[in-house]
Formats: C-alpha cells, structure tokens, sequence
C-alpha cells in the first residue's frame, strides 16, 4: 500500500490553560484532519484539562517549553506540511481558508496573514480590527491574531520564530518583508476581542501601540514583557 504524501498545511497551535475553549476551537478544524492538513496542539505546560481534551482531536500533541515562540518552533519541527499555519486557540478560521491555504502551498515560498476581525459587544472592536489589517498591509507587519503562515522551507530559512517573550510575530515579519512582501488576504479570521473588553478597550489599544513603540525604539522585549504583564 503506498504510504500518504505530507499534507499541503500544518496547522500548529500553541496552548496553555486552554480548556474553557479548545473543545470548540479544535472541533471546527476536524474536517481538515485527513483532507488537506495536519492538526498539532503544542502545549505549555497547562494544569488543567486542556491536554486531555486536545489529545483526541489532533494528529499530534506536543510538550515544549513555555512561551508562544518556543511552542510554534517546536510544532513547526514536528510538522510535514509544506505551509505552516500558526494559529492562536482563541482564533476561528474562515470557511474558505482550506482552498486559500492550499492554493498557497503550492506557491512557495510564501507568508502572510489574514484579514481579521475581533469578536466582541464594544463599537469599537471593528475600528480596531480594520486599523490592524490596514496597518499590517502598510507595514508589511502581521501578528499572531492574523493567523500567520509561511512556507516550510522560508520557515527554516528564517530560523523560524524569535525565542522572545514578546513581539516574536513583529520581529519574524520584519525579517522575512527583507525577503519579499507578505500576501494579505481579504478573507477575515475573527479573534476573540475578550481581552480588549476586559482590560477596556482604549486603554488597551494604548498599550499596544505604547508596547509597539517601544520595540521600535528598542526597548528589550523582556522589560516590555514585564510592562504588558504588570498594567494587564
């Protein structure tokens, strides 16, 4: 029996303490197990059920080191497709996402991102949304909550993610827009908006931009770390 060739995307989640949402987040990808993709859950080091409740419902689920970047490298090295989709817990990818990422498979190399759009009751959510993607396009700049993807090959090139403890996603778009541009889709991934309404939504959209700022001034992302997680 000829053994199955690699799937044209990896879709690579990194979690800790997801259990309150992963069920339903992994439930929605099911239908691309098999078909055109591999499904791998990294985890953190979670103390609760997020690893029981993930480990049926991916092709793989991975320990690694806590923090984003440490946990997409590592599902990134377990992976076998030639597009790596990195993809938040807290993130819901668009029906027509299976033909957009497979028809960019086969383009390498390529990156990019999606449109997005917060969820969420506050008015302002989609002025932010729409100030992010039209920002990202200007910039050359994605973020995690776009849902990013990069060829395996470019991946590699790159060193993959930035081992940070914050901005990893700026500091690797940064690199690879010295390569080429990234292709935006119009196509919108809708991202939790929770953690805007939670902390209110001005003042944490002036701590985004002060956390922007000050990476660009080269502020150490360590201290910036420090800063996000005292005023959250």
């Amino acid at each position: 029996m000829t053994e199955p060739g690699p799937p044209a995307v990896s879709i690579i989640v990194p979690v800790l303490n997801e259990a309150a949402g992963i069920v339903a987040m992994l439930d929605a990808l099911q239908g691309w197990r098999g078909h055109c993709a591999e499904l791998i859950v990294v985890d953190g080091g979670s103390t609760d059920d997020t690893c029981a409740l993930a480990a049926p419902r991916c092709d793989r689920l991975i320990d690694a080191l806590r923090g984003r970047a440490a946990q997409m490298n590592a599902g990134a090295a377990s992976s076998r497709g030639a597009l790596l989709l990195f993809l938040h817990a807290d993130t819901t990818l668009p029906p027509d996402a299976p033909r957009l990422l497979a028809s960019l498979a086969a383009r390498a190399p390529v990156w990019g991102r999606f449109d997005v759009s917060l969820s969420g009751a506050h008015p302002l959510l989609g002025l932010i949304a729409s100030c992010m993607n039209w920002r990202s396009r200007l910039t050359a700049v994605a973020t995690g909550d776009q849902a990013m993807f990069i060829s395996r090959d470019l991946f590699a090139e790159c060193g993959g993610f930035p081992v940070l403890p914050l901005m990893e996603d700026i500091a690797l778009s940064k690199h690879l827009r010295r390569v080429q541009r990234p292709a935006c889709l119009a196509s919108r991934v809708v991202t939790s908006g929770r953690r805007w309404e939670e902390g209110g939504v001005l003042r944490t959209m002036g701590l985004m931009w002060a956390l922007r700022l000050g990476y660009v001034l080269g502020v150490p992302p360590a201290r910036l770390a420090r800063w996000y997680r005292h005023t959250r």
